[in-house]
């Protein structure tokens, strides 16, 4: 593999980098398919991470994916540490300013999400230890005027032979000048000694005392606060602003206009409230007023009665359904979401004349420097951008539209002082970006035997793309993919099969949420095969096997899971058992959850048995945290999720209304890891799509009771149970 280069001391200055004497390593690696942001590179190749080697032997990593809780300050720097084979105690990681050198490998912008940090970064993070590790012993071979051969790497120091030693901090200044190798070997499997083992994370022991640094913690002299009052409803205006209530309060410095509302600045984040209350707005609310869940409701069940824009066929479903010897039509809905990170958003923004200093939580650092770029009036060279600790993101971070970190460059226009805009997560809850509303309706029809020959699968709902970057001019017959992943690559046999979408347009504002259109349409495919399995008098994980080619990886973590969770095995009354099975971001996910619900229709999760095969392993420690933290998380939206919407305002505002799981609610969790060595599949998604459907289907052995809409309440059980 060729691509790495040594890096001058100018290059790294470029990048808003502090250095110290050492050896330091970028590289390039050819991108195929590359968006426009790596294209725009010479010759076709981006520079991509970072390594430093201190005379002090500290090894910094600087890492270009944001820290959010899925481990990737510890898994990314071990798939370096691994090859440089240096004392992993040495490793330092530091964040990545924004520059094209850090741009994601696929999307050619600096941004983290899709599950991909892992995936894109092993090969040539890879390379550049190796890369560095061969360098530095070549190094030593010259300072002891030996061959190369007698000479090793060992945990952060190059030992001849004959028994002498030279750490790598004591090499690194002399390795800077050595020619970077063209070609250099990576360790053949048997050979790791990092990889695949449970190393602890590097960010845990600062973030357990309090010394990590999220966006909320920023501060800095003369630093001001700013809350801003936004419209009640999507697309609302302001006409009048009387600030003069608002002026008054103690503390609050400056009442004022923005593109989002009004806002408010003050001596702290109270003041400013408080001055926010005092605001008497007049709002122009628009078509938005209009909005409301059950208005919505009923033009997606019109639509979802007729086929939308293909986006799969095989067969001919439309002659094989009726002809069928058993039919089965169902409707699904799911409601949308909020992200609700639990640290809500901020934004730190210091505007000068002639620079931009930005520190926030990003998730897509490229995005959120251009805008402050566009809107201060700078150069792109003038905005620097620091990224945070996240307190959870969840897509609501990567946001094209740049909308927190816009907010707050207005704002500091308006301050004319280092300001912090912070939202409460009312504020989010309800002005924010959401996970889509769903409909879908779906049929099979089946043999004599009870084999699936037909499948329809109408979905209808928003599309997180249409209008975006990414698909700025939407044709008429437009698919928009993430509307229909997970329900396209059925994984199923069956011979007549077609999917089909209706992208709705209402001006709420859609985003990605965790494990994107795989959330909803997980839950309808693997619900709806469990009622087909029923109206086939099979059992459901039997039925699944029979539908899925011998050898597949489906096939593989259906069969752990339920090995290790028992299935089959009689449970107490009022309990029951469902197993659902998904395929995301490169990864397969089985889940089998038990549940209990009681004599009053309250459903309790009691255990999640999880079967993963996401291929090569880099740190099993940070996979089962992250089934873990996907099974709660999928558990809070199947159990408890639904932002409505009534006369356009949505009518939740923070965890009284929109709960999460509670600690005390938590089931067991048991993650067992298919051993494999398929290339490797993300982590951070694949968890959350297969709970609600696996929790369903638990709920419908125990009970008898299919619901078809989430979130699963106790008041909707109960309703089911009178209409039974």
């Amino acid at each position: 593999m060729t691509g790495i280069v040594s890096l001058s001391r100018r290059d790294l200055l470029k990048t808003g980098l502090a250095l110290g004497g050492g050896l330091v390593l970028g590289f390039r690696l050819p991108f195929p398919g590359a968006s426009e942001g790596a294209k725009a590179l010479p010759a076709l190749f981006a520079p991509n991470a970072f390594l430093r080697i201190g005379a002090d032997d500290v090894v910094t990593i600087v890492v270009n994916k944001s820290e959010m809780g899925q481990g990737v300050y510890t898994s990314l720097p071990m798939l370096v540490a691994e090859e440089l084979m240096c004392d992993w105690k040495s490793v330092h990681v530091e964040p990545a300013p924004v520059d094209p050198a850090y741009n994601h490998a696929k999307y050619g912008t600096q941004v983290t999400g899709g599950s991909t940090s892992v995936r894109t970064e092993w090969e040539r993070l890879s390379m550049a230890g190796a890369t560095a590790r061969e360098m530095l012993v070549s190094t030593a071979a010259e300072t002891w005027k030996t061959d190369r051969s007698h000479c090793r790497a060992v945990n952060g120091r190059v030992l001849h032979d004959d028994g002498r030693s030279l750490a790598y901090g004591a090499l690194a200044e002399a390795a800077a000048e050595v020619p970077v190798p063209k070609e250099v070997r990576l360790k053949a499997r048997g050979e790791r000694t990092l990889l695949g083992k449970r190393i602890a994370r590097l960010d845990s022991p600062d973030k357990v005392s309090g010394k990590a640094q999220f966006g909320l913690d920023v501060s800095a002299a003369g630093m001001l606060t700013a809350v801003v009052a936004r419209p009640p409803v999507f697309g609302g205006k302001v006409v009048r602003v009387d600030a003069t209530r608002a002026k008054a309060f103690p503390g609050v410095k400056e009442v004022f206009r923005i593109p989002s509302g009004v806002a408010v600045v003050a001596v702290d984040f109270f003041s400013a409230n408080k001055g926010r209350e005092a605001l008497d707005v007049t709002w122009d609310e628009g078509a938005g007023a209009t909005l409301s869940t059950g208005g919505m409701r009923e033009e997606y069940r019109r639509l979802a009665e007729k086929p939308g824009v293909v986006a799969r066929k095989e067969g001919d479903p439309a002659q094989a359904f009726p002809r069928a010897a058993k039919r089965i039509v169902s409707e699904y809905e799911v409601p949308y979401l909020a992200h609700a990170p639990m640290e809500p958003l901020n934004c730190f923004v210091d505007l000068r004349k002639d620079s931009c200093e930005i520190r926030t939580g990003s998730q897509a650092q490229t995005w959120d420097r251009d805008a402050a770029a566009r809107i201060s009036g700078l150069s792109k060279e003038q905005v620097k951008l620091h990224t945070t600790l996240l307190g959870g993101g969840f897509g609501r971070r990567a946001n094209p539209a740049s909308d927190f970190v816009s907010e707050a460059v207005h704002v500091a226009k308006g301050a004319n002082a280092p300001v912090k805009v912070v939202w409460t997560r009312e504020d989010d809850m309800r002005g924010g970006f959401y996970r889509p509303m769903w409909r879908d309706r779906i049929a099979a029809g089946l043999d004599a035997a009870g084999k699936p020959v037909s499948w329809t699968h109408t979905i209808v709902g928003q599309s997180i793309l249409g209008g975006t970057p990414f698909m700025p001019d939407p044709g008429k017959d437009w698919i928009d993919e993430t509307s229909v992943e997970g329900a396209k690559e059925l994984p199923y046999e069956v011979p007549n099969l077609q999917v089909d979408l209706h992208s709705t347009r209402n001006g709420v504002p859609v985003l990605w949420w965790r494990s994107v259109g795989h959330s909803h349409n997980a839950f309808v495919v693997e619900s709806f095969l469990d009622e087909v399995a029923g109206a086939a008098g099979k059992d459901p994980l039997a039925f699944r096997l029979s539908l899925l080619p011998p050898g597949s990886r489906h096939r593989g973590v259906l069969e752990l899971a339920a090995q290790k969770a028992g299935w089959g095995k009689p449970m107490a009354k009022g309990g029951g058992r469902g197993i659902a099975v998904h395929e995301s971001f490169g990864s397969f996910i089985a889940h089998v959850a038990e549940v209990s619900v009681d004599a009053d229709g309250e459903l309790r999760v009691l255990r999640v048995v999880t079967a993963i095969d996401c291929g090569e392993v880099v740190n099993p420690g940070i996979i089962e945290a992250q089934m873990e933290s996907g099974v709660a998380f999928g558990l809070s939206a199947a159990l408890y999720g639904a932002i409505t919407l009534k006369k356009g305002r949505v009518e939740q505002g923070s965890f009284d209304d929109y709960p999460v799981l509670r600690m005390h609610e938590a089931p067991r969790v048991e993650v067992h890891i298919v051993p494999s060595t398929e290339a490797p599949g993300g982590v951070g998604e694949p968890g959350v799509p297969p709970v609600a459907p696996a929790v369903a289907n638990a709920l419908f052995a125990a009970i008898g009771i299919r619901l078809r809409t989430l979130p699963l309440t106790g008041d909707a059980i109960r309703a089911a149970r009178r209409q039974a």
